[in-house]
């Protein structure tokens, strides 16, 4: 009874946080108040000066718009810290920007931050130690597959076959999950960035132009599909013509985009497939019952679910606001740590930070 008041009264005096820190956005929920924060994972950093200028949103709005000697960067590559430095800014950046309080006694906040499935031991401690580092005071990992379950309300905790798919920035993870714990798991460095740069090199070999990764995203979001459409959809597409060095505009078709990112979004689907196919049988018979659940920003590419469906004969459906399905979960297991506590990855083995 004391130990519970006691972690009521540490929690009340540190807010608890959960972090999803991916590689092309990151979401940041605070117990009790629900999502904060949601904005780019791009810093923009003065190289002269090592000076960070700007995080987020604004940062973002920098890229390829700056002088030489600017440079807005994405800290984390295919789900994993790539500069610990700048990920450290840009998590002390998020846990500054939602602590409210002004208490004399204000302690750091505890902090639960999800990772992609099957990272390394040495990757694990340095999304822990950032997260150290930036102001936190006790810090918790999640596998992401696990907190986006959770996320879509699934009973991951009860003796039940759960197929989840989470397509973010960097990685794919798709997981079986039953009894609190994740049965199978395949990780992809296949997920929407890699779509950004298939649309980058189609431009390129087809016509000849030189667009940049916001153009590329752009037409993903605004035509971009995994199946044929019922109505077809065009967009400009902008940029600089490599023959002439002049700029240049053409237009290009929902087909034009599927065909550029279909060999990408056949590999997702083909690890989906192997999935199926090493799934034990009992666990089978309930996720053809219940389904696949698609999570995550790739989640919103037209069609994945109708291309998935006919490939694995699995009814799929994409979970209620993918985008944030994660930090939902994640923030789920800080409403209710006692309950969830086994659902966290385990971090004893990790040398503490020095």
């Amino acid at each position: 009874m004391m130990n519970r008041f006691f972690r009521k009264l540490v929690s009340f005096l540190g807010q608890d946080i959960a972090i999803d820190l991916g590689t092309a956005n990151s979401v940041v929920y605070v117990r009790g108040r629900g999502i904060v924060i949601q904005e780019p994972s791009v810093v923009a950093l003065n190289q002269k000066t090592g000076q960070i200028l700007a995080i987020g949103e604004e940062a973002k709005r920098m890229v390829g718009r700056t002088p030489g000697h600017i440079v807005a960067t994405r800290p984390l590559r295919k789900g994993v810290i790539s500069d610990f430095e700048v990920t450290e800014q840009m998590l002390r950046y998020f846990i500054e920007k939602v602590s409210q309080s002004r208490l004399p006694l204000h302690l750091g906040p505890r902090v639960i931050v999800g990772i992609p499935f099957g990272v390394t031991e040495v990757e694990k401690k340095a999304v822990r130690d950032a997260t150290l580092s930036a102001g936190g005071r006790e810090v918790y990992l999640i596998e992401e597959p696990m907190a986006a379950a959770i996320g879509a309300r699934l009973t991951v905790q009860e003796a039940g076959g759960h197929f989840v798919v989470d397509i973010g920035g960097g990685t794919t993870e798709v997981a079986i999950i039953s009894l609190g714990g994740i049965v199978l798991a395949k990780s992809l460095r296949i997920a929407g960035d890699k779509l950004n740069e298939d649309i980058i090199q189609f431009a390129q070999e087809e016509y000849k132009l030189l667009i940049g990764e916001r153009t590329a995203e752009t037409v993903k979001i605004g035509i971009g599909s995994a199946y044929p459409l019922k109505e077809r959809k065009e967009t400009a597409l902008r940029g600089r013509n490599l023959v002439t060095g002049l700029p240049e505009e053409i237009m290009v078709s929902d087909e034009d985009i599927r065909k550029a990112m279909e060999k990408s979004v056949r590999q997702i689907v083909n690890t989906v497939k192997e999935a199926v196919e090493e799934t034990p049988p009992e666990l089978l018979a309930d996720i053809m019952s219940t389904g696949i659940y698609l999570s995550g920003g790739g989640a919103l590419l037209r069609g994945l679910d109708i291309l998935i469906t006919r490939e694995t004969k699995i009814p799929t459906k994409v979970v209620e606001d993918p985008l944030t399905a994660m930090v939902r979960g994640a923030g789920l297991v800080l409403e209710n740590l006692d309950e969830l506590n086994e659902v966290l990855v385990e971090t004893e083995d990790l040398e503490p930070p020095r």
